[in-house]
């Protein structure tokens, strides 16, 4: 019996990236996956990427879950709405909620301050990051609550200890990155007398689709992008944090970490289990210790 068989799992903003390799990892694990995005075969986001959300579900049910593809857009509270009211037909019941919701990674200027970063880019971010986050969780978790032992789960960039110590890139990057993990404890105390549990999640060094291509390589190529950033040598795939989402779905104690601001290679050390090649790459550690300490590029002790 795989551990999630018979859950039922939203991803939110499971086109690509994190929220693939999440959606694929709860599937591995035995759960129904709502696949949610914008981006169709028949229709792309402003995002105009590839990535499509059938395509997640056809991964989903690859791995032995069953894929459900449902096209959403999250800042629509009509859309959402209407989207929970289908899974509360269709399946009585939401035990895993994750709001991974991002697509502004061509909207981020990077190391530009406030007043001469683009304020219209600036802003549709936070809706992006914040309120479709806060929508999704308006409308889910009272389906969540009822199912009993439910988990809520923010995904980020950077856990609370080194976001607090460091500025995120750009004002809107750092005010975006931050309130996911804000908004994981408060749902964390909203959610604790309803035996659900909410935390916020942070990949390392994603090798996302959009990373790969700016570095101008694929998954089977990937070690070849250390000759234009040596310290890539620690990135993963997007399936070790999925894993670590599986993880929590999986453990009975997972009420343990409600509030946390966790990540994939904390929660690997815990639980176990290894990125696609075997290695246990523990990223957040490893760009305190050595890269923002100025070291050379070297990973070893840190995968």
């Amino acid at each position: 019996m795989k551990p999630l068989h018979g859950k039922v799992a939203l991803v939110a903003g499971a086109t690509r990236g994190a929220g693939r390799g999440i959606a694929i990892e709860l599937g591995a694990a035995g759960a129904t996956v709502y696949v949610i995005g914008r981006t169709t075969r028949t229709q792309r986001s402003e995002y105009n990427r590839p990535e499509t959300i059938e395509e997640t579900a056809e991964l989903v049910n690859a791995a032995g879950g069953k894929g459900i593809a449902v096209q959403v857009d999250h800042l629509d509270p009509d859309q959402v709405r209407e989207l929970i009211s289908r899974m509360e037909q269709e399946q009585g019941r939401l035990d895993i909620l994750v709001n991974d919701i991002w697509g502004s990674e061509y909207l981020t200027q990077w190391n530009v301050p406030v007043w001469e970063h683009s304020l219209e880019g600036g802003l549709r971010m936070l809706r992006l990051a914040v309120d479709t986050h806060i929508i999704t969780s308006h409308f889910a978790l009272p389906l969540l609550i009822r199912s009993g032992n439910g988990l809520a789960v923010e995904i980020t960039d950077g856990t609370e200890e080194y976001n607090s110590q460091n500025y995120r890139l750009s004002l809107f990057y750092d005010l975006a990155k931050a309130s996911a993990i804000r908004m994981a404890r408060a749902l964390a105390h909203e959610l604790a007398p309803h035996r659900c549990t909410a935390v916020s999640v942070t990949p390392g060094w994603m090798r996302s689709e959009i990373m790969l291509e700016h570095y101008g390589v694929k998954e089977e190529n990937w070690r070849d992008a250390a000759a234009k950033e040596p310290h890539f040598i620690i990135s993963e795939t997007p399936r070790y944090v999925g894993r670590a989402v599986a993880a929590l779905a999986a453990d009975p104690q997972v009420s343990r970490w409600n509030g946390g601001s966790l990540s994939s290679g904390q929660l690997a050390q815990v639980y176990g289990f290894y990125d696609l090649d075997g290695s246990r790459p523990d990223c957040w550690r490893y760009i305190v210790e050595v890269q923002d300490a100025g070291k050379p590029a070297d990973a070893t002790g840190y995968r």
